[in-house]
């Protein structure tokens, strides 16, 4: 089914409607402001190439930053930096000559999509980057589409031209198949390729040969044809004010900031506008601080004209898709509209034995508000109520995304118990309906089979299957999201750490029927204590374990991977009876093999249905559901009884 991008005539329909105020007032364009959005599949070179645009353009040498460990100075976030990848949509402006570029960096993860959107919605055209040996991947074809539909003009960016396994040419042929396959119109498919180098800082309009750098040493090129090809900011002379709250961000100084695109009209600091809120009720409000961005830094400004993006201070409630107007003739701009969220998991306080002892935020109470709190400025997710009072169903776009909450609120302080992810089922014509993934796996050739044999036991229907001819080949998957729910520890375990696994949304289908999941138990902690490794040594036989001596353990707590399909109870805190006795020769040295450590996405990838996560800011243990051994054994009776008769 090829996905449409909503038509112009539509677009123009929509826009008639909510902007007929402005039918009579003569357009104008700023010439001196470009501003553009940079967007690819994860680790694509999107934040080394706004790296490299910064430095071109003096912003760092402005700002005083030099020396080792200034790189990708947008991952400002402590977690984006550990895990490499870009989580918050972020901008920042570049001055060439006498025209401004704002650039906004966006992830590459799906999962974030939301940050995608938003970001989408302050631009006027988008560098879409691709990898010159991968090509376009599930979150290429992601971040594509969001951008079609909103009929955004695309400079294509051929990035590591240099790499030595790069295929230029195949790459921009992949590149048009899928412009054509998100059905872009004539105008969309008239797009102009860069090839670059983002790590050296080269750009270049020739082709250069594969593994070859670029013809040009700077990033000019790029800067050209951004003049050229993204439009320039179009207003209506004379119209009120319009701002449109895309972001939003806080200062120590100036608490909530509201990052807006100024389409219409100018807006000042000290100026009294009406703030146009989600549910269409109108307030009049100041603007006590009035911030734009140069380079790296927000600096304080007296007004802002139509294409700005600015951030403004003094409205502490506001939130995302909200309205700035004049307060004579106010008029709302369209609610940002995100995709529907499509995994879930219980977050709640926590209620294991071993709780308040490394974190301080351990009420229901401030869990509720910090989750309160991630909903005004993360629009893809949600917040629902459960059967318990200290249990919330958080619901978003992929496991990863719900990690990097769960993350955060650890690092902050929190203690929780987090279940295990699920998919948000939908109904459609009385049939229950379950989300899919597209999903790519890239693996040397040698794993076609078990690759094949662990996808068909998801559920997965293989869609196509390229062999490069370089002893790797690519499998293009449609799978059910369930089925790849805690799949990649598997998966790397089978390709031996070499196989690359890249997935994104692709709509619902009706229910696939059972999916198998870990096929191995768990071995659980029958009473409390601290571990010893006598007891240890005479476990460890028996699968994987995650605790060494010394870790303090309770009732109902998972030390281990059973290599057995059953769970088993296990005392591991058994000490060692010393004797008066002497052995005959030397006492036998308790050999222990080191623990496996899961840290957060490994330990909810590992739990199963009866099984949670606690998270606290010192450790993160696996335990079930049901701490009491004998209730669970009555459970797992009853089940067994239940399956015999039915």
């Amino acid at each position: 089914m090829v996905e449409k991008p909503l038509g112009f005539l539509t677009k123009v329909v929509l826009l008639s409607k909510q902007q007929a105020h402005l039918k009579d007032l003569p357009i104008k364009k700023r010439e001196d402001l470009r501003n553009v959005a940079i967007i690819a599949h994860v680790d694509h070179g999107k934040t080394t190439l706004v790296d490299a645009m910064l430095w071109q353009s003096g912003a760092f040498a402005a700002h005083k930053v030099q020396g080792e460990g200034q790189d990708r100075m947008m991952d400002s976030m402590d977690l984006e930096r550990e895990k490499g990848i870009t989580i918050l949509a972020k901008n920042t402006a570049v001055k060439r000559g006498k025209t401004i570029v704002n650039i906004i960096d966006t992830p590459g993860h799906a999962d974030f999509g939301g940050e995608v959107e938003r970001g989408l919605e302050m631009v006027d055209g988008v560098i879409l980057l691709v990898d010159a040996s991968e090509g376009p991947l599930p979150q290429t074809r992601f971040v594509l589409r969001k951008a079609l539909e909103k009929n955004l003009p695309v400079i294509l960016l051929i990035n590591k031209v240099d790499r030595p396994d790069s295929r230029i040419a195949e790459v921009v042929d992949e590149a048009y198949e899928l412009f054509l396959d998100l059905g872009a119109n004539e105008e969309q498919i008239e797009f102009p390729v860069v090839y670059a180098s983002a790590k050296a800082g080269r750009a270049s309009l020739t082709r250069p040969a594969d593994g070859g750098m670029p013809v040009e040493e700077n990033l000019d090129v790029l800067f050209d044809t951004i003049f050229s090809a993204i439009p320039a900011p179009v207003y209506h002379e004379g119209a009120p004010l319009q701002a449109h709250v895309t972001n939003l961000d806080s200062s120590p100084f100036l608490g909530r900031l509201a990052l807006c695109r100024v389409r219409e009209g100018v807006i000042k600091k000290g100026q009294q506008v009406t703030w146009i809120k989600t549910d269409g009720t109108m307030e009049r409000v100041k603007i006590s601080e009035l911030l734009i961005t140069e380079a790296l830094e927000r600096v304080p400004a007296l007004e802002a004209h139509p294409g700005d993006i600015i951030a403004v201070a003094g409205i502490e409630t506001i939130t995302l898709g909200e309205t700035l107007a004049d307060t004579e003739n106010p008029h709302a701009l369209p609610l940002i509209i995100v995709d529907e969220p499509s995994i879930s998991m219980t977050i709640g306080i926590n209620t294991s034995p071993l709780a308040g002892k490394s974190g301080t935020k351990l009420t229901a109470r401030q869990v509720k508000g910090r989750l309160d709190a991630e909903l005004v400025g993360n629009v893809s997710l949600r917040v629902l109520n459960t059967e318990r009072p200290d249990t919330w169903e958080v619901q978003g776009r992929g496991e990863l995304q719900l990690a990097v909450l769960v993350e955060i609120m650890k690092r902050e302080g929190f203690e929780l118990t987090v279940g295990k992810p699920q998919v948000v089922i939908k109904k459609i014509d009385g049939k229950i309906h379950e989300p899919m993934e597209r999903l790519t796996i890239d693996a040397p050739e040698e794993y076609l089979g078990v690759l094949t044999q662990l996808m068909a036991l998801r559920k997965g229907r293989m869609e196509q299957m390229v062999n490069h001819g370089t002893g790797w080949i690519r499998l293009d998957y449609r799978v059910p999201s369930r089925g790849l729910i805690g799949f990649r520890t598997e998966f790397l375990t089978e390709t031996r750490g070499t196989g690359l696994l890249h997935h994104v949304f692709d709509g619902y289908e009706a229910w696939h029927g059972d999916i198998r999941t870990r096929g191995t138990g768990s071995l659980v902690s029958d009473r409390i204590g601290v571990v010893t490794s006598y007891a240890l040594y005479g476990t460890q036989d028996r699968g994987s374990i995650f605790v060494e001596p010394g870790d303090e353990v309770y009732e109902g707590m998972v030390i281990g991977e059973n290599s057995r399909s059953e769970d088993m109870d296990v005392n591991c805190v058994r000490e060692k009876k010393l004797t008066n006795m002497r052995a005959s020769g030397t006492d036998e040295s308790e050999r222990l093999i080191p623990p496996k450590k899961l840290n957060m996405e490994g330990a909810l990838e590992f739990c199963r249905e009866d099984e949670c996560v606690e998270v606290t800011p010192a450790v993160v243990r696996i335990r079930k559901v049901t701490l009491n051994g004998d209730e669970r054994a009555r459970a797992t009776s009853r089940a067994k009884k239940a399956n015999q008769t039915s």
